[in-house]
């Protein structure tokens, strides 16, 4: 191990010794898109490179000359004097002598980075659009690495999972501020309409110090459009036979040459009742929702300004249950089993930054937020009401040591959380605030090797001081070969009743077995990831492919366990006390099999166990085996813009363990083990031209539903009432269509 150590240090400072001065920058064409495949070389020279699917690129500085030249088909050759390593952007414009010019391939909808040091694929807004994508929680249903289950079987809501790990453990920021968290746990990801996203990034394993110490399994960011990219108008209409109809609208517009504004406006209903399965409850809930943000971006190009303000108001109200249920009549009644639950929202945040005219590799951000939620909701005869405050502060500051192939970021960010929670008649509220400094350093040689390394140390007021090392690094021995390693720790505060209710809709009884911790007696939650992947570009029969695999490992030095084995009137929460860890291995390849016609499979295998007052057990409602298969075929685009797209998804779940109901009466138990089952869903879009298209889909084709998902529904009153034991749909097919317009 001491020589391990050893000899990367010596690498560390071999880097900074004798790395070679590069020029780095980024191509892009028509509003910003990236351009792949953009030749950068230095004039009359060999020396010369390509842009990476993200535009970025790197060439070693020319002594001999220093012009350089960027060049495409079909655009406009850009000569740059540069007489000093920097970074440099160049917007392509295209070149209108040319009769008709065609740019083909130039962004998969779903990308693989071989450059980053961290495991990070980007979802961009073609992928979106595969699926009906109504929220961000139904904006994975492509995409093998994030698993989507229903949390219960009566709210509705969905459940995201990565490298066998619920969404708590993940990260979930707002253009890289801390997002869902806390009180919206629950339902926070059905309150971010995807039309208003436009790229989401996912990275897996410890996230960047940059964004806070909570994060366990990974991060998932997500990007909004932006005011000064978007498009005066657009509008997407939905509806499904389950009686959901939404409404998206977008208006945007310049109001100087530096300043832009949008007004996002989104609506939905579900109007009617519905019960596939005869239960005598609402297969989903009825309800609306009203959702509003107003953006602003202000950028100085020639100053390298740029900044956002953002307003947002959000009101969701849901009603469940039973069919027969009226909560005019018998709330808080043994009539017939209801819930509502009515959310309201308010956030406020700015971003402002400014990269160095001068000096282009220098740079700052700060970021804030404020954010107000308010949850008041009751499920039978339990009451569950949360009011969070937060606050959210962070300065970051980017530079370069000696040249631009070692970079390093630093700064210091602040925490505040107002808890106001009250479950039934116990009062849990509370304030933690933290305080943390970071320095995250890069050494970037896009040609071989790359890594980050990255620490932070925060204070809280609740876990005290602590110290966050995460690291990340990236070997490419050839241009399509990437190999990857990371290691990281993460910690946080489990917010026990926020995170876990649909426990609420059951008659489990709740109990904290232990009391000496400080957040609900117990203690914070902490968990060291290490990760190992490989990424291999090919071509096979001429055709692009692309082959990946990667192993995860979490293991909890501390969880807070949610024990419903014990018994199933019972839910404990208390440290743990033995192991708990998550193995997760995932293989992917994804072909090209002719122009526009691509498949991507993959499969997971998960090991997630956790000692219980049963001992140590497989985690009940995670399926070891997974097969994923997604074919996407689309023809050539006519000369008015019109295009079929065809998109189908094939999901196989193994089994799952269940919760143990041998304690039971035997019409009130499950099975040890729930059986394996298949989801297909598929999406037929036709466009009409550039500014009109239509969708039709549908999820669930094969019609497969959970028999009997609510244990005692006879008797929603009793002692043998459950909701939670969920882990396959419980509506049956479900189609939609949907338009879309805009105006450019």
């Amino acid at each position: 191990m001491k020589k391990q150590l050893t000899g990367f240090v010596f690498l560390m400072i071999s880097s900074l010794l004798f790395a070679q001065e590069k020029v780095t920058g980024k191509i892009t064409y028509d509003n910003n898109q990236p351009l792949q495949g953009a030749n950068i070389y230095w004039q009359n020279t060999q020396i010369g490179t390509v842009s990476d699917e993200n535009g970025n690129f790197s060439i070693p500085f020319s002594n001999e000359n220093n012009i350089l030249v960027i060049s495409y088909v079909g655009f406009k050759t850009v000569m740059i004097t540069v007489d000093k390593p920097r970074f440099i952007t160049q917007n392509l414009e295209f070149d209108t002598t040319l009769d008709e010019v065609t740019l083909t391939k130039v962004r998969n909808s779903l990308q693989k980075n071989y450059l980053t040091p961290a495991n990070v694929q980007t979802m961009t807004s073609k992928e979106l659009l595969k699926a009906a994508c109504c929220n961000l929680s139904e904006s994975f249903e492509t995409n093998p690495s994030i698993d989507v289950n229903f949390s219960d079987a009566v709210s509705g809501s969905r459940q995201i999972r990565m490298l066998g790990l619920t969404s708590p453990y993940i990260l979930m920021t707002e253009e890289n501020i801390p997002a869902i968290r806390g009180a919206s746990q629950a339902y926070g990801l059905s309150f971010v309409p995807g039309t208003w996203v436009e790229s989401i990034q996912i990275t897996k394993g410890a996230g960047s110090v940059t964004n806070g110490f909570e994060s366990i399994s990974g991060q998932i960011n997500y990007e909004m459009i932006k005011p000064h990219n978007d498009i005066p108008f657009f509008l997407n209409a939905y509806g499904s036979t389950d009686s959901r109809f939404e409404l998206n609208t977008h208006f945007n517009k310049k109001v100087t040459d530096k300043w832009a504004t949008s007004l996002f406006l989104h609506g939905n209903a579900r109007v009617a009742k519905n019960d596939m399965n005869d239960d005598g409850f609402l297969d989903n809930p009825i309800g609306k929702q009203i959702n509003a943000i107003n953006r602003w971006q202000y950028t100085d190009a020639e100053k390298g300004w740029v900044s956002f303000i953002n307003l947002r108001y959000m009101n969701d109200e849901k009603q469940t249950g039973q069919v027969d249920f009226n909560p005019e009549r018998d709330r808080g009644t043994t009539n017939f089993w209801g819930s509502e639950i009515n959310t309201e929202k308010l956030d406020i945040s700015s971003k402002i930054g400014r990269v160095s005219t001068e000096v282009p590799w220098r740079s700052f951000g700060f970021q804030n937020a404020f954010n107000y939620h308010k949850q008041n909701s009751y499920f039978g005869l339990n009451q569950y009401d949360i009011t969070q405050k937060s606050f959210y502060s962070n300065l970051i500051y980017n530079s370069i040591l000696s040249n631009t192939l070692h970079k390093f970021a630093t700064g210091l960010n602040f925490t505040y959380d107002q808890f106001d929670e009250v479950v039934n008649v116990s009062d849990f509220s509370r304030i933690d605030n933290s305080i943390g400094a970071f320095f995250e350093y890069t050494y970037c040689n896009d040609d071989d090797l790359s890594y980050v390394l990255g620490g932070r140390i925060d204070y809280h007021n609740r876990l005290g001081v602590f110290v966050t090392p995460r690291a990340h690094l990236r070997y490419k021995p050839f241009e399509k070969t990437t190999f990857r390693i990371s290691a990281g720790r993460g910690k946080r505060s489990a917010n026990i009743f926020a995170e876990n209710q649909q426990l609420f809709a059951s008659s489990r009884q709740f109990q904290i077995l232990d009391t000496r911790g400080e957040i609900y007696g117990l203690n914070p939650e902490i968990a060291w990831n290490y990760g190992i992947s490989f990424l291999q570009g090919f071509k096979l029969f001429g055709k692009e492919a692309e082959f990946s695999v990667d192993f995860y490992r979490t293991d909890f030095q501390n969880q807070v366990v949610v024990d419903v084995d014990n018994s199933p009137q019972q839910a404990l929460f208390y440290n743990l006390d033995g192991k708990s860890f998550a193995n997760s291995l995932q293989v992917d390849l994804n072909y090209e099999l002719s122009h526009h016609f691509k498949i991507r499979t993959a499969y997971k295998f998960y090991d997630v166990q956790t000692t219980y007052t049963i001992g140590q057990v497989e985690r009940p409602l995670q399926a070891k085996h997974r097969f994923f298969t997604n074919i996407a075929y689309e023809t050539h685009v006519k000369e008015k813009g019109q295009q079929w797209k065809f998109d189908f998804t094939y999901n196989w779940i193994g089994k799952q363990r269940l919760a143990r109901t041998q304690s039971n009466p035997e019409e009130y138990r499950l099975q040890e083990f729930a059986n394996p089952f298949s989801v297909m869903n598929a999406q037929i879009t036709k466009t009409f031209s550039k500014t009109f298209e239509i969708y039709l889909g549908a999820e669930n084709l094969g019609n497969y539903q959970q028999k009997n998902p609510i244990l005692g529904s006879n008797d929603p009153f009793g002692a043998y009432f459950d909701s939670s034991m969920v882990y396959a749909p419980v509506f049956g097919a479900m189609f939609y269509t949907g338009l879309r317009f805009k105006i450019e």
